[in-house]
C-alpha cells in the first residue's frame, strides 16, 4: 500500500506541476483589464443613404454565384451578390459620399423576397474616418421598414452594438436598383485617445 501511496502521490504531484506551468504560460498572453479602459460608453446617431446599383454598366453589386434552380426561382432563391455600395449625406448618388458599405448578401427564402446580409460599412466621413460598422441580418427588402441588428464595430465604434432603422427611399423595378435610408443608434466605447483626434465629434451620451 505504501508502495501504491508514494506512486499516486508523484502521479499528483506532476499534474499539480502541469497546472501551474499551464496557468502561467496563460497569464503570459492573457491579462484582465479594469472594465473601464474600454473608454467612456457613447451613443452616436447616425443618418446616410445606401445605394445599391446592380443594373448599370457602374455597378456596385454582382452576383457571383447562384444555384441551378435559381432562374428557375420566383425569389431568385440561392443568388449570392458581393456589393461595395455607396454610402452618401443624401439621397443622390452625387451627394457627400461618407462610406462605402462592403460585403455580401444572398437570396435567402423559398417563398418571399428575402436576403441575408453580411456587410461591413466603412466609413470615410472626417468625423469617423477609418471606422467600421458591421451587420448581419435578415433583411425583407421590400418591406418599406426594416430593423437590422449592429453586431460590431472598429475605430471609433469598438465594442459597438445598436440597431439600423431602414427604410426604402426609392426602387427601380426594371434594373434592380435601389436607394434605402438609413438611421443608425449605436452605443460603443469612446477612449480619452479617440477624443482627442477628433472622433465622437458627433456623439452624445
Amino acid at each position: 500500500m505504501g508502495v501504491v501511496s508514494l506512486d499516486v502521490l508523484r502521479q499528483m504531484s506532476l499534474m499539480a506541476t502541469v497546472l501551474v506551468m499551464t496557468a502561467t504560460k496563460v497569464v503570459a498572453w492573457c491579462e484582465n483589464k479594469p472594465y473601464d479602459m474600454a473608454g467612456k460608453e457613447t451613443v452616436t446617431q447616425i443618418h446616410f443613404y445606401f445605394h445599391d446599383i446592380v443594373g448599370a454598366k457602374n455597378a456596385t453589386g454582382v452576383r457571383v454565384a447562384e444555384a441551378p434552380s435559381t432562374n428557375q426561382s420566383a425569389t431568385s432563391f440561392g443568388a449570392l451578390v458581393i456589393v461595395d455600395d455607396a454610402l452618401t449625406e443624401g439621397p443622390e448618388l452625387t451627394s457627400k459620399l461618407v462610406g462605402r458599405a462592403q460585403g455580401l448578401y444572398g437570396y435567402v427564402s423559398l417563398e418571399e423576397p428575402v436576403l441575408l446580409m453580411a456587410l461591413s460599412y466603412y466609413f470615410i466621413d472626417e468625423n469617423f474616418n477609418g471606422s467600421t460598422l458591421t451587420t448581419l441580418t435578415r433583411n425583407p427588402f421590400p418591406d418599406t421598414y426594416r430593423e437590422f441588428p449592429i453586431i460590431g464595430g472598429t475605430g471609433l465604434f469598438r465594442y459597438a452594438r445598436g440597431v439600423v432603422e431602414a427604410k426604402s427611399h426609392s426602387f427601380n423595378a426594371t434594373n434592380g436598383d435601389g436607394i434605402v435610408e438609413y438611421n443608425v443608434t449605436v452605443i460603443h466605447y469612446c477612449s480619452p485617445e479617440m477624443l482627442k483626434n477628433n472622433w465622437g465629434a458627433h456623439a452624445t451620451t
